[in-house]
């Protein structure tokens, strides 16, 4: 391998989730002290400084859009879909962004979109009736294609998932007592609904949380879980088939209020999962933001020290079995074991975040704000989780 490859490899592996995890969970630097002296009274050289710490290093978009939808890439790539109808994307780590909006969709909400590299994307808007979309670029966002249109005036569509490069599915609110589920076969090109013979009743006043495009979560070829709010109980339901039949279970989240239950989820594999979410009106508390489970979702368990509040969005680090970051808009926390104990780690405002299977983690938010995952001096500029990014 050239010195070049092996340059790109040391910073692969110094962006990775294990090293991420290693740095963000690291106590502060000490401050500087006298050189010690060894035998004689000579001076000793002093210890190395430790490397700067990683953190989100805002990546400028030029828009006051609001970025609730975010796909990862790479460290390089990403797509961010938003309010107005905005679409864009970058290729060369946020320096550059290139507007790709479907023309005449500025009266669209989008609220999620999942992306399969530079060129594929499908992009979903919310609304109830027709104002809920999915639309599929196969070019980069050059053309889109509208790919479903909702024509019943009962569903309202929160969020969308893939399974692979084929397999996807998109969730509606509540429609004569169920969620409604849309599946695709090939990769977004068409939509259809699924039976709900499977699907357990909602509560009164339940619902799915169109916050971060996190409220479906999916590992693996057949796995999916749905998270909820707004009802008695906070619900999570998780479908092993792909969406046709689904179990349920209490998490331990914030309920009893239609501003409160699960915002988001994330599954590392078929089993260990966490669940973020909270009350989302301003100053209100939101004691047990978090909950961790080790059964693919059949019990939950209240993290022993939550965020401090609200999160809208998780993401599990790459190249790690046990760190994650979750944001919102007072801040982001990291954990380090798996969802037990939280501690934040910025002050910035996001609302969801994504990170690609390889490398590279992306958060996005409100006001146009979008953010990388670095550490100073590689590639961003300075900037470091436990410090404001803006």
């Amino acid at each position: 391998m050239t010195s070049m490859g092996n340059t790109r490899r040391t910073v692969a592996l110094l962006l990775s989730g294990a090293a991420l995890a290693a740095a963000l969970g690291s106590a502060p630097a000490r401050a500087a002290a006298e050189p010690a002296r060894g035998p004689g009274g000579v001076l000793e050289s002093p210890a190395a400084e430790p490397a700067p710490a990683p953190g989100w290093v805002l990546k400028p978009t030029g828009t006051e859009a609001r970025f609730r939808g975010l796909a990862a890439v790479g460290r390089t790539g990403a797509w961010v879909a938003g309010s107005r109808g905005t679409v864009l994307r970058t290729e060369d780590g946020g320096r550059s962004w290139r507007n790709v909006s479907p023309p005449g969709a500025e009266t669209l909400e989008f609220r999620d979109i999942e992306a399969f590299g530079e060129d594929r994307a499908v992009v979903l808007a919310i609304g109830e009736g027709e104002a809920s979309r999915i639309l599929r670029t196969e070019d980069g966002g050059a053309t889109w294609t509208e790919a479903f249109r909702n024509t019943d005036p009962r569903a309202f569509y929160d969020c969308v998932t893939f399974l692979d490069r084929r397999h996807g599915l998109a969730l509606s609110d509540p429609v004569d007592g169920k969620y409604r589920i849309l599946s695709t076969r090939d990769g977004g090109r068409s939509w259809r609904v699924l039976p709900d013979a499977g699907m357990p009743a909602a509560l009164p006043g339940e619902a799915a949380f169109a916050a971060s495009g996190q409220c479906l979560a999916g590992s693996g070829p057949k796995d999916v879980w749905l998270a909820t709010g707004g009802g008695a109980t906070a619900r999570v339901l998780h479908s092993s088939d792909r969406g046709l039949n689904w179990t349920v279970t209490d998490s331990t989240l914030p309920a009893g209020d239609p501003a409160r239950g699960v915002f988001a989820l994330a599954f590392r594999d078929r089993r260990h999962g966490i669940a973020v979410g909270g009350d989302y009106r301003t100053g209100q508390p939101s004691p047990r933001a978090a909950a961790v489970s080790r059964d693919g979702g059949r019990t939950w368990r209240q993290a022993h020290t939550p965020p401090p509040a609200y999160r809208s969005g998780v993401a599990w680090l790459p190249h790690t079995r046990s760190a994650a970051l979750a944001v919102g808009p007072t801040g982001t926390d990291l954990t380090t074991d798996g969802g037990r104990t939280w501690r934040t780690v910025d002050s910035g405002s996001y609302d969801t975040i994504d990170c690609a299977p390889g490398a590279g983690c992306w958060a996005a938010g409100e006001k146009g704000r979008v953010a990388r995952l670095e550490r100073p001096g590689a590639g961003g500029g300075p900037g470091s989780l436990g410090k404001t990014a803006g």
